[in-house]
């Protein structure tokens, strides 16, 4: 079964960083766990919150607001699709994140997820 991971942490330290160096991103033993183990599917960090735009359509209209969909204290740094076994897995899966040590990472199955 497929599992989305929404890694999620504060806002506004997420906005305070600076744009990533283009090139090969440093060693992350997490990622390389999983990708060891063929369970990582995809996955990537997000441009921070300030850089988001939300688009809703009402009435036939287009409004576009800046920012994330929630204003929350946290925002979606990140997502990681991976492969486990049954929600347990993915749930121990994502405790061994690093962001989760300081953030919170969602654990959700796709409707779709095969296996």
């Amino acid at each position: 079964m497929k599992y989305m991971l929404f890694v999620c942490w504060d806002r506004e330290a997420m906005d305070r960083q600076a744009e990533p160096d283009e090139g090969e991103p440093e060693g992350f033993p997490w990622l390389d766990d999983l990708q060891a183990r063929g369970a990582w599917i995809t996955g990537d960090q997000l441009a921070p919150a300030r850089r988001a735009r939300s688009v809703r359509v009402r009435d036939g209209r287009t409004l576009v607001t800046d920012g994330p969909f929630a204003e929350t204290k946290e925002a979606v740094g990140g997502f990681d699709l991976i492969e486990a076994g049954s929600l347990e897995e993915a749930v121990e899966i994502a405790a061994g994140h690093p962001v989760a040590a300081f953030g919170a990472i969602e654990v959700r199955p796709l409707f779709h997820g095969g296996g």
